[in-house]
């Protein structure tokens, strides 16, 4: 399975956003997609979705132009993961993960045997399991997350757009989510991955896509695409990018670049230093 868009103008009636992209998501690769608020980015997602017609040239899915695929073809090559969001019904996570079986069946049929079946393998696949009958509205963020990733698995597409799927988590669901992403490529699924965090391309993307004003600017192996240079051009800001040494390999690490309040010596909680505090 590949997905292919060849000098794409994408945007809203009336309303370019972008043109000129070119860019392409084979099996079993992750290409994250870096780029500033207001750079086009979630119009692309759109897109390559199917939700908004190309304005010029096309996307292919597989040789296929997807504009002549219908919504429900479309399904059942490309899924997508939003942002976690909340829900206002207190559907299961089951129920939520049976959603995405809706490409292979009728928005209002009754799931089959089959289409549990494969709902609760993709609950599995994300190691979730254990939440198929909790309330999809009290779990944590970071487990919402996963549950939208195990409704998109359940499309049994080969294809998936992920949209910031870290924002808003702590660090540890950011971790499990990236080692979800990793885990999809390598049974050869095709994941593109929008994020505002060159480290989690650095750690997970095979390539990496640098989008500007609704072009791309650069396109390649993340250690080469992440500069100081490139983030500078794209964020504004300056950016340290080093390597340290670490286990199994070295790594590569964005560091900002500011001017830092010093640290007074002396005035720690351990310090022993004297306190005009009175304490109750």
């Amino acid at each position: 399975m590949k997905m292919e868009a060849r000098d794409l103008a994408f945007g809203y009636p009336g309303h370019p956003v972008g043109r000129d992209v070119s860019m392409s998501l084979s099996a079993g690769e992750v290409v994250c997609l870096l780029g500033p608020n207001g750079s086009g980015k979630t119009t692309l997602f759109k897109t390559l979705l199917g939700l908004l017609p190309a304005q010029g040239e096309s996307v292919h899915v597989d040789g296929t132009d997807l504009a002549n695929l219908s919504a429900r073809e479309i399904g059942r090559r490309v899924s997508y993961v939003p942002q976690a969001h909340e829900s206002y019904f207190p559907f299961t996570v089951l129920d939520v993960v049976l959603m995405g079986r809706t490409a292979h069946g009728g928005l209002f049929s009754t799931p089959s045997a089959d289409d549990r079946e494969r709902a609760g393998h993709a609950l599995g696949q994300v190691a979730i399991s254990h939440l198929a009958d909790a309330t999809y509205t009290r779990i944590s963020g970071g487990e919402r997350q996963l549950a939208l990733v195990a409704r998109a698995l359940a499309q049994d597409a080969r294809i998936m757009i992920l949209d910031e799927p870290t924002a808003s988590l702590d660090f540890g669901n950011q971790v499990r989510v990236l080692e979800r992403i990793l885990a999809l490529a390598d049974q050869g699924m095709g994941i593109l991955v929008s994020t505002h965090n060159p480290d989690h391309a650095l750690a997970c993307a095979d390539r990496v896509v640098l989008l500007h004003r609704g072009r791309v600017v650069e396109d390649g192996q993340p250690e080469v695409v992440i500069t100081r240079e490139s983030l500078m051009k794209l964020y504004g800001v300056d950016v340290d990018v080093a390597q340290f040494e670490s286990t199994p390999e070295p790594r590569t690490l964005c560091v900002p670049r500011f001017a830092r309040r010093p640290r007074h010596a002396g005035l720690g909680p351990d310090s022993g230093a004297e306190s005009d505090a009175v304490l109750p």
